[in-house]
C-alpha cells in the first residue's frame, strides 16, 4: 500500500483538494486497495475546520464528496506513516523539514514536482489569490501525473 499525505498551510483549501481529487482518481482507476490518502496542515490556525466552502463547491460539482474532512496538523509520527509527504508550496516544504526533523528518506516533495514542466513551482494558494479554478487545474493535473508516476514504479 502506498500512503500519501498532502500538506498545505491550513488544511482547508489546497491539501484537502489534492486529497479528495487523488482519492477520486484512485477510485476511478480501481486502485483503492493500493492507496491510503490523507491531508494535513503545517499551522494550527484551522484545526477542526472542514473544507473551505469554495473548494467544497468545486469538489461537489465534480461529484467528489468531502464532507467528513476535519483539518489537522502534521506531526513527527507522520514521517513514519507515509511514503510520500507532498507540500503545496515551498513554504510548506520548509515547515515540513523543520516539523518532521528533516527528510532522511526523501519522502517530501512539492506537488508540482510530479508534473513534468512544472517542477519547483508552487500550487497557487486560493486563500490569497481567490483563483480557485487555477488551483483546481494545477491540483488535478499534478495528481493525475503523480498517480501515473507511482503506478509506473509498481
Amino acid at each position: 500500500m502506498t500512503n500519501i499525505l498532502f500538506v498545505c498551510h491550513g488544511n482547508i483549501c489546497r491539501s484537502p483538494m489534492a486529497e479528495y481529487v487523488m482519492k477520486d482518481l484512485v477510485r476511478k482507476a480501481g486502485l483503492v486497495s493500493k492507496y491510503h490518502i490523507e491531508s494535513a496542515a503545517t499551522s494550527t490556525e484551522e484545526l477542526g475546520s472542514g473544507v473551505y466552502p469554495p473548494v467544497r463547491r468545486l469538489l461537489e460539482n465534480a461529484g467528489i464528496p468531502c464532507s467528513r474532512h476535519c483539518a489537522r496538523q502534521v506531526n513527527r509520527g507522520d514521517y513514519k506513516r507515509y511514503d510520500l509527504i507532498i507540500g503545496m508550496d515551498s513554504y510548506n516544504i520548509h515547515n515540513l523539514h523543520r516539523m518532521l526533523g528533516g527528510d532522511p528518506e526523501g519522502k517530501i516533495s512539492l506537488l508540482l514536482d510530479h508534473l513534468p514542466g512544472s517542477e519547483g513551482l508552487d500550487i497557487a494558494d486560493p486563500w490569497y489569490t481567490r483563483d480557485f479554478r487555477l488551483t483546481w487545474q494545477q491540483v488535478g493535473d499534478a495528481c493525475k501525473s503523480l498517480l501515473e508516476e507511482i503506478e509506473k514504479k509498481m
